[in-house]
Order: structure tokens, then C-alpha cells, then sequence
């Protein structure tokens, strides 16, 4: 088997996960998230682009429902060896089968969790979903216990972080030589995958942002692609990924000359980060990091130019996205507490000039302040 962490470290997540169902009185869970089934067992795939169900039983036993595209991916990569497969056909109903599993496991009438809130649970699958098991057992939303667990990283996963920000790091190195007037966009996105998968790196579970000129001032990655002018601003927004743990990085790089304005946005960002690792700390919440952050922004006159959120926990993530919960926004009670991975993202679009400054890296939380896994600085990068 390839498997990504000691036997052990699994077997520790899995009597975590039971005594959460214990608590909540649940015969079974059923999971459908990548990210879950990934962290309790190591199945790694895409096949969650099509119905698959991971049934986890109150006594801590587990069954995978999947294609058979992915009989050979679960045997290979996870720790199951309880596989059962739905068969693709005209009309097939996989939550018919899955209904028939739980039937044989002696759950009719249980008490079954079913983790919704995920991009591995269509809404028509999730409704079919629903149909067959109305009428055999309780059914209660348990989508975030894993995502919950998931939160707090454990020493072998805490490595896999500092790999995954080391490439972020290796990423940027492979970048600067290219960000100068003329650089093409293209070159600069290969030459930072290129050093992610060289340093033995995983794609992303989102694409990189990049944008220049005016595209500096958008937050996701559009296509096409422009090189960079002499006075020119290049926003990235990337993550090193090591066996999916991610550890994004964002910054705008500037060509030529400082502005006055992307100066004065650029010791914003700084400032506003400063005050979010200050905040980043057990005792405060996530909504009081993002406190930090507003106070900051509106310190310098940039509350219309911020955004409502500050960044996210991450770690092991599957597409479409590399955000994981909880996220630093206003009133999340979310406490933060050693051993997570979170990053913080100062981003700043002023529209009015069309200029564009971010700031953000990666940290993991400790008992006091949190430590950066970059081993680059805030500086002001101007080539």
C-alpha cells in the first residue's frame, strides 16, 4: 500500500472519530467529503466527481462504496479493505445500493450521520440520498465533525505542512528571476509548478492566481495570459503542496519603480498582518483575528478596499478548492488553539487607482504566538 503516514496515525484518527460518535449517539456516519476519507484512511482520489460513500460504524469498522475505476486506488492508497463497488448502468441509483449496504450491516433504524456540506455530495445526489433513507432510520447533518477533528494537526501532519511551505517557498525562488519587464505570465505559473512538482509536490487543489496590470486586482485565476510591462504589478497567490497538505503563499510583486499609493497599501498589508499574528493566538477567536485585521485597514482609510475575510485553516484539501474551515471572518467564535495551520491574507484592491497589494503567508498555531513556515520576509519585493 502507499500510504502517506504510519498505520498508527490512522488507527489514532479513527478512535477520535468514534468517541465524537459516541457523543453524538451515532450508530453510523456516512462520509462523502474526499478530505474525510483521505484524513481517516488515506484513500486518495478524484473519484469523488462521482458518487462514492465511506459508512464508518459506531464500533469503528468501515466500508468504501465507489466505482470500479477506484477499486484499485482504494486498495492501493488507503488502509480499507472493505470495498464495495455500484455498478455504472442506465438508470443506476448508488444510494439504492447504499441503502442495501446499511440494510446489511444491521442499520435499519439507526441513528446515521450523513456529512452534506461537501463538493462530494451533489444536490441531486443528495437528494436521492435522502429519498432512500427517509424511511429507515434518523438521519442527522453531521458535516462538520471530520472538517472538526481535521482542524488540529498532528506531528506527522504538522511535517507535511512544513514540506508544503518549503515548496511554496522553492516556488517563489523559482519566480523572481522571471518577474521583470517583458516576463511572460506563463513562464512564471510553470517555473512555479515546475519547482513544486521538482521538489516532489502535488498540483493544487485550486489553480494559482495570477494577474498583472489591471488583473492584478482580481482574487482568482481567469485565463489567458500578458507579460509584464517596465512599472508593472503582479499579484500571486500559490501553495506548495506536499501529499495534498497545502501552505499557500500571496504576494504583488512590483516592476520598476514603487508608486506612492502601492507603498502606502504595501505598509498596510503589513501592518494589518502584524496585527493578525499578534491576535493569532489561543484565548482569541477567529472572528477576533479578523478584528485585527478591519482595525488595521481602517487605521489607514482602506475599509472600502478590503475584503470581508482575512483567510482560512488549510491542510490536506481536494479540489475544487484548498480553503478549509473555519475561515477569519467577522463574529466567528471559532476558537483558535495550538497545532493548526491557518493562513492569514492581507489583500487590498483599490479600484479607484487600479492598484492591487497582498500580503500572506501560512503559520502554524502553538500555545503562544504562531510561528511563519515561510522563511521569507514581508518585505516589499520590487525587481
Amino acid at each position: 500500500m502507499a500510504l502517506h503516514f504510519e498505520r498508527s496515525e490512522f488507527d489514532a484518527r479513527r478512535d477520535r472519530l468514534v468517541i465524537e460518535m459516541a457523543e453524538k449517539k451515532l450508530d453510523a456516519l456516512l462520509l462523502f467529503a474526499q478530505e474525510s476519507m483521505y484524513w481517516l484512511t488515506g484513500y486518495d482520489s478524484f473519484g469523488f466527481c462521482f458518487f462514492q460513500c465511506l459508512v464508518v460504524k459506531a464500533d469503528g469498522s468501515m466500508l468504501l462504496l465507489t466505482r470500479s475505476a477506484d477499486l484499485r486506488q482504494a486498495r492501493h492508497t488507503s488502509t480499507l479493505d472493505n470495498i464495495v463497488l455500484w455498478l455504472d448502468r442506465e438508470k443506476a441509483n448508488p444510494s439504492l445500493d447504499l441503502r442495501n449496504l446499511l440494510n446489511d450491516l444491521d442499520l435499519l433504524g439507526a441513528r446515521i450521520g450523513v456529512e452534506y456540506d461537501t463538493h462530494g455530495l451533489t444536490a441531486y445526489e443528495g437528494r436521492r440520498l435522502d429519498e432512500q433513507l427517509h424511511t429507515f432510520g434518523q438521519v442527522v447533518d453531521a458535516s462538520g465533525m471530520v472538517a472538526r477533528l481535521r482542524q488540529f494537526k498532528s506531528p506527522a501532519e504538522i511535517e507535511k505542512a512544513e514540506r508544503a511551505a518549503a515548496l511554496s517557498d522553492e516556488a517563489l525562488d523559482a519566480a523572481l528571476p522571471l518577474i521583470k519587464q517583458g516576463g511572460d505570465e506563463g513562464a512564471i505559473l510553470a517555473a512555479m509548478q515546475g519547482a513544486i512538482f521538482a521538489g516532489g509536490g502535488d498540483y493544487p487543489a485550486n489553480e494559482f492566481i495570477i494577474g498583472s496590470g489591471a488583473d492584478a486586482l482580481l482574487c482568482r485565476y481567469k485565463a489567458g495570459r500578458r507579460k509584464l510591462t517596465k512599472n508593472d504589478q503582479l499579484t500571486l497567490e500559490w501553495a506548495g503542496v506536499f501529499h495534498h497538505y497545502h501552505a499557500p503563499m500571496m504576494r504583488t510583486i512590483l516592476t520598476g519603480k514603487a508608486s506612492k499609493r502601492h507603498q502606502e497599501l504595501f505598509e498596510a498589508a503589513r501592518d494589518a498582518l502584524t496585527a493578525v499574528e499578534r491576535a493569532m493566538t489561543p484565548g482569541n477567536t477567529f472572528g477576533d483575528v479578523f478584528d485585527a485585521h478591519a482595525k488595521a485597514m481602517e487605521a489607514h482609510d482602506l475599509t472600502r478596499h478590503r475584503l470581508n475575510a482575512c483567510g482560512y485553516s488549510v491542510g490536506a484539501r481536494f479540489a475544487p478548492s484548498w480553503m478549509d474551515t473555519p475561515m477569519f471572518y467577522q463574529g466567528n467564535a471559532e476558537p483558535i488553539a495550538p497545532n493548526m495551520t491557518l493562513f492569514a491574507h492581507m489583500i487590498i484592491m483599490d479600484s479607484e487607482t487600479e492598484t492591487a497589494m497582498t500580503l500572506g503567508r501560512t503559520y502554524l498555531t502553538t500555545e503562544t504566538q504562531p510561528r511563519p513556515l515561510s522563511r521569507h520576509d514581508l518585505d516589499l519585493i520590487v525587481q
